[in-house]
């Protein structure tokens, strides 16, 4: 005997609004090969994301639905998706922001390879940032914490209810300074520690001119570069777990969680 499906205007215009709100944080949720990844994939991630939250999908009474209204939600919910997608961006940004810094200090600067997320050159201490920090974001668990904020949102902000006002703005923009605050952090004793090889080298210079300190600047300050990550590494777990509550509690904090 064959089977109707049967699928009510209700529940198609609550499938739009979630896809709307989960494809405009994939846009910058930074998952590791989401960016590099072909469009297929990433529309058939943001389908299978938004059929993991059916369970959580809105209720939507059709019958006053119009296109205009239909829209406005739409955009609404993309914003919704962006906010969350920045927050967690944000989590690993501080990490790509460590690397930069140190790039330039330590001499890896001059040393480039193929970023596996967007195909071009860059410095090899920044692909290692990035690597790493996807790799923390998925053992420490945090891509359960994004589907339990997903969750929490259309729990408790149905379509259509939710205003951006000036607090949202100012949520984000005092998160964007955690990250430069902590990206600095982090790279602050690699640079101090590269500031006394500097100060050191200088010194034997002047007091010794024959000696040929430049061919011995660049190997001493990349080998204590990597001597000082490679001790500072063993925070990073801790670090990213503190930034990543930063970043959830200022995303209930937007959503009104």
């Amino acid at each position: 005997m064959p089977a109707n499906l049967d699928l009510s205007a209700g529940t198609l215009y609550a499938f739009l609004l979630v896809l709307a709100r989960v494809g405009g944080a994939v846009v910058f949720v930074p998952l590791p090969g989401i960016k590099g990844a072909p469009e297929p994939v990433r529309i058939a991630f943001a389908l299978a994301f938004t059929m993991a939250l059916c369970g959580r999908w809105p209720a939507v009474d059709a019958s006053g639905v119009t296109i205009a209204t239909l829209a406005g939600w739409a955009v609404t919910e993309a914003a919704i998706g962006l906010a969350i997608g920045i927050c967690v961006a944000i989590v690993l940004e501080a990490f790509t922001l460590a690397a930069q810094i140190l790039s330039l200090q330590a001499g890896y600067g001059f040393a480039s390879t193929i970023d596996p997320t967007t195909e071009a050159d860059s410095g090899i201490l920044l692909v290692f940032a990035q690597l790493m920090a996807g790799m923390l974001f998925f053992v420490l668990g945090l891509d359960r914490e994004v589907l339990r904020l997903f969750a929490q949102s259309l729990q408790s902000i149905p379509p259509g209810t939710y205003v951006f006002g000036p607090s949202t703005a100012e949520t984000l923009i005092r998160l964007g300074g955690t990250l430069f605050a902590v990206g600095i952090r982090l790279a602050l004793p690699v640079v101090a520690l590269l500031v006394m090889v500097d100060v050191a080298l200088a010194l034997m210079g002047r007091l010794n001119a024959q000696l040929q300190l430049l061919s011995l600047a660049f190997p001493a300050k990349m080998l204590l570069a990597l001597l000082m990550l490679s001790w500072v590494a063993a925070l990073f777990p801790r670090i990213m777990m503190e930034l990543s509550g930063h970043a959830w509690t200022a995303a209930r904090r937007v959503l009104g969680i």
